[in-house]
């Protein structure tokens, strides 16, 4: 539905400047920031996307996903029977078998979540992004991560956006499908929204704001023109998407942010590890740290954390 697109407007300066009040929102504190933390924790997808990726890296990293937060101090929260675990784990391709065998020997159902479709840089065939796709989804993967190709917006292709972006739809089969913008390098707000539009339009169960590897990765202004996209889509359609911030997001106060964004913008129902996730892999370290704290009153030192 090209029309939905074609007269789109972004009021940039009013998006930054409420932008910067959501900087300058206060955080909770005491034992509701513990339970946003913990919410935040749910939503999480652990995430390793290195080169040196072994096996045994990544069943640490699905062991951690298990048990994010240690045992004695969800049973101070009395949240130790509630399941608490990761939203995802996300890996290459060529370490998926790897996440989903940890997983099975551990006894858990977290999805294990791959990156494919040319990650990062969407620079390769279409035909190869299919292969990808494909390859993930038999190795085990229930969510496929995506990257558009960033020329197609660029030059103001939208109908072989959208057409790319359904034929990797079709390629992942049952798998859930986030799609990554790569905000920071479309060169517009107006670009984002439109891509959000026409990502949603071809089918994604997710818009996903950055691969984690550009220059800026996911920024408030972003987030708000991603979210208004999103609430404008439920409203004409009735479908909801989900949304997931990535790339930079590193410390506690940054998610409970987010997750107060989500809340202001789409509402409490988007606060689901089906609808809202955060791309995070030093993240879960923060939060831990910060629950160290609440809950014995002093902070952690490095032996208290080790799996961090």
């Amino acid at each position: 539905e090209l029309g939905w697109i074609s007269k789109v407007h972004v009021n940039r300066p009013a998006v930054v400047r409420h932008a910067e009040r959501i900087k300058r929102w206060r955080t909770v504190k005491g034992n509701w920031q513990a339970a946003w933390l913990l919410k935040a924790v749910t939503c999480v997808d652990l995430t390793t996307l290195s080169g040196d990726d072994t096996p045994s890296n990544v069943h640490r990293l699905c062991f951690k996903a298990k048990h994010p937060i240690r045992e004695d101090l969800l049973k101070a929260l009395d949240m130790h029977d509630k399941g608490i675990t990761v939203g995802a784990v996300c890996v290459y391709p060529a370490r998926v078998t790897d996440a989903v065998n940890a997983l099975k020997a551990a006894g858990c159902n977290i999805p294990v979540a791959s990156v494919a479709a040319g990650f990062p840089s969407g620079q390769t065939p279409l035909e190869t992004k299919l292969a990808e796709i494909k390859l993930a989804v038999e190795y085990g993967a229930r969510e496929i991560d995506i990257v558009i190709s960033r020329s197609l917006v660029l030059t103001g292709q939208w109908e072989g956006l959208y057409e790319e972006i359904r034929q990797c739809r079709e390629a992942c089969g049952e798998a859930h499908m986030k799609t990554i913008l790569a905000t920071g390098e479309l060169g517009s707000l107006a670009n984002v929204y439109k891509a959000s539009m026409i990502a949603m339009m071809a089918g994604s169960d997710f818009i996903k704001t950055s691969t984690g590897k550009e220059v800026e990765n996911a920024t408030f202004p972003v987030g708000v023109v991603m979210m208004r996209a999103i609430r404008e889509f439920y409203w004409q359609t009735g479908n909801k998407v989900g949304f997931k911030p990535a790339g930079g997001i590193r410390t506690a106060k940054e998610a409970i942010t987010w997750l107060m964004l989500v809340k202001e913008e789409l509402g409490v129902e988007w606060l689901t590890p089906e609808l809202f996730r955060l791309g995070a892999s030093s993240l879960l370290e923060d939060i831990e740290k910060q629950i160290f704290y609440h809950v014995t009153g002093s902070y952690a030192l490095q032996h208290d954390l080790a799996m961090a």
